[in-house]
């Protein structure tokens, strides 16, 4: 590191100029990302559902998005028999058909009667013509909005307005590109006035706006080349703003602060950066590691929403820490003392006639004050504040996941009205259907008694095959025509259970239980069936997401502590605090108290977002913790290493930490606050769950939990079995003396209180 800086410093100029270049040419590139990104991949491509829309789509032209045109009569018409209204229905089905990208059947109450229930109205007054569309997630979106542009409107005193799928996709892309830009407009100008306050001048305040916006870009761009290549979320643009202005807060937050304690203790500029990108330096590139194995574990599941933001994570992660290492150094050497221009405190305090904050002895701060009475009172403190957090964590239990539909989007928008209308006002929902797609039929009558099974199962309605539909197990009508391509044929199941509630898994469970024809194979599909496969494969990959992040944080943390009992204390204190704020993601979002903070709540919450969260706040946890322990760390070897030496270590290392964790904390939970104001549910639910989850780490966590846990340890913090302690001599991380240096003698008060003084002229008191 204090080579890379060294090259940097030979020329500082050289370096942001190219950094500029790189800017320009990366904003240019990536500033179309959005539309090269897709809404979907929420499902596993690997699942039985899956393949079963493939034979669809391969052999039948069929099980695309599915668009809805929605047809309602002034009051009195019946629109299933009004001649007026089957001339306005029959030539919107002329005009879909007329697209090619529209796939056969289009289905109307003319064209199908038997599907009357799906299709018309328990009054009458509306009807549906509904459509599949070519295209996946890449193009039937927008084929989407280009129908619903075309055809919505008044015809011959009809109100005639289009929903489905394929619009909810569409519009919740248009909703993720305005949320993303009301979610910097509300972050970046409140954390540069947070910044302000925190660095105490506007241009060392800059600093990490600046580091920020270059992540960001860069990784815009990043996405595009990826998205060249493979599947990548739209809702990857989200965390890559909010992930990169954070890590930038963080990093430059925690160089800028070491690099001014530098300057106060006499080193000049030059060497001071040296020093700083020696230590900090090193500390920002360990952090950096610790989040991107967090966020790639993701990589794991094989849904691309979650793999995005393992690509979108992991590029944000490197960019902000290659910005920070690279860029800081070389904007404080050419900035110099200009670094501290525009000091704000001090026409504050001239306002006010205070005189500058006389330094204070670390043992009379109040953060030090603070962890001493949690030290004295470690068991109650443990005690209280795990029950607490386990109460809060309660409804954590009741967690149950689901597939996205169109209540992800606000109530207004169209796309919701129109299917919250039809789980209303229609007998039957035609997106509850299960479709089964039967390979290897030599005789489609051979179904025929598959087919009555199936239509004797709690809550189906009918089942439709080939050669004619059942009710109760009796044939009582003719099948679907163009249901059957050589072995292949199509059976649906009709049905009136909600598929993303338990009654739709249950349903789901008793059709898959139904025994095939021998020779056949059967391949369930539809919401129920897609739900049901992304809960399995979630919960199938969960427990090798875990485990590789608990093996990759056990090891970099003993890396960093030589300890084996702080990695454990680390990962239950973690899974503690993640606990309660699913909790509160379940109280809130899944069962709608307080309204749902404004989102329309469906009883589950969408099976990739716990997930998800859980990876971020794990991964900016162990930011902090590595901040806290590094400064702990260093505060025990240079002490005799008794039982008082280990709770003066965690008192002064928390003391000298915790402005900073506090500061950085505050400002990343603005960050994410900003994509709390999504108006996608799911979105919403992420920013929130993370602004508490970071605030709840860096306070009651970080301030609480961990010295009191510290205290109760006592020595044994810091053991390790003998040969890894010899491990971790020979290729521990510390910036701090190593295992083998001689015990030094603990700082004197005095000198405590010089190194507060700097931390003061550091960082102003935020508490």
């Amino acid at each position: 590191m204090a080579k890379t800086t060294a090259l940097v410093l030979r020329a500082p100029r050289a370096v942001l100029a190219g950094a500029v270049l790189l800017l320009v040419l990366a904003g240019l590139y990536g500033a179309t990302a959005a539309q090269h990104l897709l809404s979907g991949g929420y499902s596993d491509p690997t699942s039985a559902s899956a393949r079963a829309d493939e034979i669809l789509d391969d052999t039948f032209g069929r099980g695309g998005m599915q668009v809805v045109v929605k047809l309602d009569g002034p009051p009195g018409m019946d629109m299933s028999t009004d001649p007026q209204a089957q001339q306005v229905g029959n030539s919107i089905v002329a005009e879909l058909a007329a697209k090619n990208y529209v796939q056969r059947p289009i289905l109307s109450v003319w064209g199908n009667p038997e599907l009357a229930p799906a299709l018309v109205s328990e009054d009458s007054s509306s009807t549906l013509v509904i459509a599949t569309l070519d295209g996946g997630e890449e193009d039937a979106p927008a084929y989407a909005s280009e129908i619903e542009e075309q055809l919505t409107g008044d015809r011959d005193g009809i109100s005639v307005r289009v929903g489905g799928q394929g619009l909810v996709f569409n519009q919740v892309n248009e909703q993720t590109t305005k949320d993303l830009a009301i979610a910097e407009g509300i972050a970046i100008p409140i954390s540069f006035l947070v910044l302000i306050v925190v660095f105490g001048g506007l241009v060392a305040a800059a600093l990490p706006v600046v580091i920020g916006i270059v992540a960001i870009v860069g990784t815009f761009a990043l996405l595009r080349v990826i998205a060249e290549l493979t599947d990548v979320s739209i809702f990857a643009l989200n965390l890559t703003t909010a992930l990169g202005l954070a890590l930038a807060i963080d990093y430059t937050l925690l160089l800028v602060t070491r690099y001014r304690e530098e300057v106060t203790r006499g080193s000049d500029r030059p060497a001071a950066i040296v020093t700083t990108m020696a230590t900090a330096g090193r500390t920002v590139a360990f952090s950096a590691v610790t989040v991107a194995l967090a966020l790639v574990a993701l990589a794991i599941f094989p849904m691309y929403f979650l793999r995005s933001f393992a690509y979108a994570g992991v590029g944000v992660v490197v960019v902000a820490a290659a910005a920070a290492l690279i860029l800081t150094p070389a904007l404080l050497m050419v900035l110099g003392p200009r670094v501290d221009a525009l000091d704000v405190r001090r026409p504050v305090r001239r306002l006010f006639g205070r005189a500058a904050p006389t330094p204070q002895p670390i043992e009379q701060t109040r953060w030090y004050r603070m962890v001493q009475f949690v030290l004295r009172h470690a068991l109650p403190v443990a005690l209280v504040v795990t029950a607490i957090l386990l109460v809060l964590g309660a409804p954590f239990l009741g967690i149950r996941f689901g597939f996205p539909d169109d209540r992800v989007l606000p109530p207004s928008a169209s796309a919701h009205v129109i299917a919250q209308e039809v789980r209303d006002d229609f007998a039957q929902d035609l997106s509850s259907t299960v479709t089964i797609v039967a390979s290897g039929v030599g005789d489609s009558h051979s179904l025929s008694g598959y087919a009555g099974e199936l239509s004797q199962v709690s809550g189906v309605d009918s089942v439709t095959t080939p050669t004619g539909t059942f009710v109760d197990g009796q044939a009582v009508g003719p099948g679907s025509t163009g249901d059957q391509r050589g072995d292949v044929s199509i059976v649906s199941v009709a049905s009136s259970a909600e598929p993303m509630r338990e009654d739709g898994r249950d349903q789901l469970d008793a059709l898959r239980a139904v025994e095939s024809p021998d020779g056949v194979e059967v391949l369930f599909t539809g919401l129920a069936a897609t739900n049901a496969d992304t809960v399995d494969s979630i919960y199938a990959h969960l427990p090798w997401v875990l485990g590789s992040i608990a093996v990759a944080t056990f090891v970099l943390l003993f890396l960093f502590t030589g300890s084996v009992v702080l990695p454990l204390k680390a990962l239950v204190l973690n899974i503690l605090s993640l606990s309660a704020t699913f909790g509160a993601m379940v109280w809130f979002f899944q069962d709608g108290h307080a309204a749902g903070l404004g989102t329309t709540a469906t009883g589950y919450l969408v099976a990739t977002m716990p997930v998800l969260m859980f990876c971020i706040a794990f991964g900016l946890s162990m930011d902090y913790e590595v901040f806290l322990l590094g400064r702990i760390r260093e505060e025990w070897l240079a002490s005799q290493r008794t039982r008082a030496d280990s709770d003066h270590a965690v008192a002064v290392g928390l003391a000298r930490t915790g402005r900073v964790v506090t500061a950085a904390a505050l400002l990343m939970s603005i960050v994410f606050a900003g994509i709390a104001a999504s108006e996608v549910s799911f979105m919403r639910m992420f920013g929130v769950g993370l602004t508490l989850a970071v605030l709840m780490d860096a306070t009651i966590i970080r301030m609480l939990l961990v010295p009191a846990f510290m205290r109760l340890a006592g020595r044994a913090n810091w053991w390790a079995p003998g040969p890894l302690r010899q491990l971790h001599d020979r290729i521990g991380l510390s910036e701090g003396p190593g295992p083998d240096a001689p015990v030094a003698r603990r700082p004197s008060t005095q000198e405590h209180s010089a190194e507060h003084s700097e931390e003061e002229q550091i960082t102003p008191r935020i508490g």
